[in-house]
This record gives C-alpha cells, structure tokens and sequence, in this order.
C-alpha cells in the first residue's frame, strides 16, 4: 500500500502535500457555500420577491425574452435532456473534473485559476446572502417551465437535488460565471484548435442551457459573467502581485511540458 501511496505520490506535480492543500480549499469553499444555502433556503418569501423584482424589470424594459426562448425548444425533447444534463453537470461535475486536470497536467496555471473560483465564490456569497432570489422556473404563471422536473422527473426539493441546486441562487448565475472561468481558461491552455473552439462556445452553451432550462433570467448570465471578469481582475491585480511566483498566471510551451 505504501508504495502504490508513493507511485501516485511521484505522479503528482507537486506531490501528496499540496495535493492534499489544494483540496483542503476546494473543501472550505464548497463548506462555505453550503452553510449561505443553508440561510437562503429559509428566505423563500423574500426569494420569491426578489424573483417578480427581475421580471418586472426585464418586462419594462421589454426583455422578457426567456419564456419565448423556451417555447421554441420545449418540443425538441431531445434537445431539452440534453441541455437538462448538461445543467445538472456543469456547475460541479464537469467545472471540477477541468479543475481537476489543469492540476495535474497544466499546473503552473491552476492556482491562478483557483484563486479565481475562491474570489467568485466569495462574490457570489454576497450576493445569495443579500439578495436571495427565485429562479423563473418558480413561475409557471409568467409562461416558464420547469424543464428538469417536467422532463427528467428530478424533484427539486430532493436530497439529491438539493445537492446539485440551490433554490434560490439565481443572482448570479454561477453555472454560466463557472463556464465563462473553464472556458477562457481551456482556450488558454488548449494546444489543438478544436479543443480551443470547444472551450470557446462553452459558456454561451451553458448560458443557453441555464435559460432554456428555465433556471435563470439573462440578467443573472450577465451578473455571473461580471462576477467571472471581476474575479479574473483580482485574482491577476491583487492576488498575483501579493505573491507573484505562485499566483501569478503562467504557461508552459509544449515543448517544456514534454521535457
């Protein structure tokens, strides 16, 4: 055992310990965020508010585009799993097994990204504490559908789901601040073009997915997009100039990654 221990151990970048660190951060991030979901699954009123707040505007300023959008695709049933899989994945599933690879086969860039979800996460706290608020799906009577219940039969007051879905997280939109974080980084890294044009369409697919699903209004897209940007300035400015030969964004050439 302990040698197989000391295989994988040698296999690492930078070995068991800061493995071991790495997921000790991940872990108190994701705790984090578990206990605010804690607090704003018990503001349902105030979600549901803030929620009709959102339609309001985007209504009065003529924007209410998201239950057409969903009408259009609602009879492609196909297309509807489809991009319910693709939401229930994305945020946790597919975000962490990237993470997960930029660690180990493009390290020198993961702890500049991972700086990056820290201060998203951080921002998007703030937001699910100050301002809880109920996704379209919660409002059949405004024309949107709650795809991943009518469709793939997942209860969305389950455990399970529960897990994956946070009630009443839709400002911001951290599926699609998530997807615009693996995407630009997945271009930056990529050395085959259509691995680049993959990870380039990433976040408009999740941005369509989490709309057409009906699990977030556009202005949460964009709110989760300025949380990406806003964390990639911190990370870069602030964090990176604090402790700029660990932080700091680098890359290997191809040739330093075959050496």
């Amino acid at each position: 055992m302990s040698r197989a221990i000391q295989a994988i151990g040698s296999r690492l970048p930078q070995g068991w310990g800061d493995a071991g660190r790495q997921l000790g951060i991940l872990v108190m991030v994701d705790v984090a965020y578990e206990l605010v979901r804690g607090i704003a699954d018990g503001q349902r009123s105030e979600a549901i508010a803030h929620g009709q707040q959102v339609i309001d505007m985007e209504r009065s300023t003529h924007t209410l585009f998201e239950p057409s959008l969903q009408a259009f695709f609602l009879p492609a049933h196909w297309l509807i799993d489809f991009a319910n899989q693709i939401y229930l994945n994305s945020q946790f599933s597919i975000t962490l097994a990237f993470l997960v690879w930029l660690y180990l086969f493009r390290n020198e860039s993961y702890y500049f990204v991972r700086n990056m979800f820290v201060v998203a996460m951080g921002l998007a706290l703030v937001g699910y504490t100050l301002y809880p608020t109920a996704p379209p799906r919660m409002f059949p009577q405004h024309g949107f559908v709650d795809t991943i219940t009518d469709f793939s039969n997942v209860n969305h007051d389950s455990t399970l789901a529960k897990i994956f879905i946070n009630p009443y997280a839709a400002v911001p939109s951290m599926h699609c601040a998530f997807a615009l974080m693996i995407g630009g980084t997945g271009v930056r890294v990529s050395r085959h073009w259509f691995t680049k044009a993959f990870w380039a369409s990433w976040p408009l697919l999740v941005a369509w997915v989490v709309i057409v699903t009906g699990n977030h209004y556009w202005v949460d897209v964009g709110l989760g997009w300025m949380v990406a940007v806003t964390s990639a300035l911190v990370a870069s400015r602030l964090l990176a100039r604090a402790r700029p030969q660990a932080w700091a964004w680098r890359t290997s050439s191809p040739q330093e990654a075959e050496a």
